[in-house]
């Protein structure tokens, strides 16, 4: 009898687990279906990861439904599409890429109906240099240099503008106000650093090129182009002799990524680490605590001041 008490609650139990298992999936279908469905009179929009996104949702504002492909947290490089992603990226009428970061990007631009969605790629023809330990790719990381970032907010207002002519007005003075405050982060930048006691920053992977190429800095990456390119023996060895020659004080490394290669390196030379944000994404938490790609790029400033020993 016990037995057979004990199997019945058992079995309850299976059918409560499988109710409850149930309910959950029909929520998150309904969530999924939500989400998929643009809001009316809003126009959809899909940008790959999230410094595509902030400037698409900065120009497009309110009038705008801004999708950001790859989710809060996530390294975008290797990020693979999901069918919920397709079908989003289907019902849109602009998506925006940068043009090199985004394996799925050449796949899912010939997918889609060109009659139904416009493709972009922002970063097209800006992306002239080449990593530190990947010489023979293009370095997609355009969003750093502030004044690559003017080109991109200018294609995307130009994108806007020719998938809804009728708010052109509108995506341009978005287009005005984000260009404006990326000329005075431009500002920042060049005031900042211009007089430093260091010049070499040595980071966790290739993505800093444009930057230092701006503000008179020298970029040596421990990684490639992308961040789960592993270095050689040879490189980390070389990396190690060259941060003791210069004097580097500081490894950076980032958040989104392990930072085990650059805390060895640190520990090696004596120096400390220190976060230097390629702001590939954000996570759910930053975005909660208001942080955003200008926060980021100016805490990169301050982060880089400190390191350099700038005045």
């Amino acid at each position: 009898m016990r037995v057979r008490r004990t199997l019945a609650a058992l079995a309850v139990a299976a059918v409560l687990l499988l109710a409850a298992a149930a309910a959950s999936l029909w929520r998150a279908r309904n969530l999924e279906r939500s989400a998929a469905a643009p809001t009316a009179g809003r126009l959809p929009v899909a940008a790959s990861f999230y410094p595509m996104y902030f400037f698409a949702a900065r120009i497009g504002g309110d009038r705008a439904q801004i999708f950001d492909v790859t989710p809060a947290g996530t390294e975008p490089h290797d990020y693979e599409l999901t069918p919920l992603d397709v079908a989003r990226l289907e019902r849109s009428r602009l998506l925006i890429l940068n043009g090199a970061v985004e394996s799925w990007g050449g796949k899912v631009s010939r997918l889609l109906n060109p009659r139904r969605t416009l493709v972009i790629v922002a970063a097209q023809g800006l992306m002239t240099r080449h990593g530190e330990a990947n010489s023979d790719a293009v370095d997609p990381h355009v969003w750093l240099s502030p004044r690559l970032a003017q080109k991109i907010a200018r294609r995307i207002e130009k994108a806007y503008i020719q998938v809804d002519p009728v708010d052109a007005t509108y995506f341009a003075a978005n287009a005005r106000t984000l260009t404006g405050k990326l000329q005075a982060l431009d500002a920042q930048y060049r005031r900042g650093l211009a007089r430093c006691a260091q010049k070499d920053i040595v980071t966790s992977h290739a993505a800093f090129g444009y930057l230092a190429r701006d503000y008179g800095l020298t970029q040596v990456a421990i990684g490639g182009l992308s961040p789960d390119a592993q270095p050689s023996p040879r490189r980390l060895a070389d990396i190690v002799n060259f941060a003791r020659k210069n004097g580097v004080k500081t490894v950076f490394f980032e958040r989104l990524v392990s930072p085990k290669l650059s805390q060895t390196i640190a520990r090696e030379i004596g120096a400390k680490t220190m976060v230097l944000d390629p702001i590939e994404g954000l996570t759910a938490v930053d975005a909660a605590a208001g942080k955003d790609y200008f926060t980021q790029m100016r805490q990169n400033l301050a982060d880089l001041r400190s390191a350099l020993q700038c005045r």
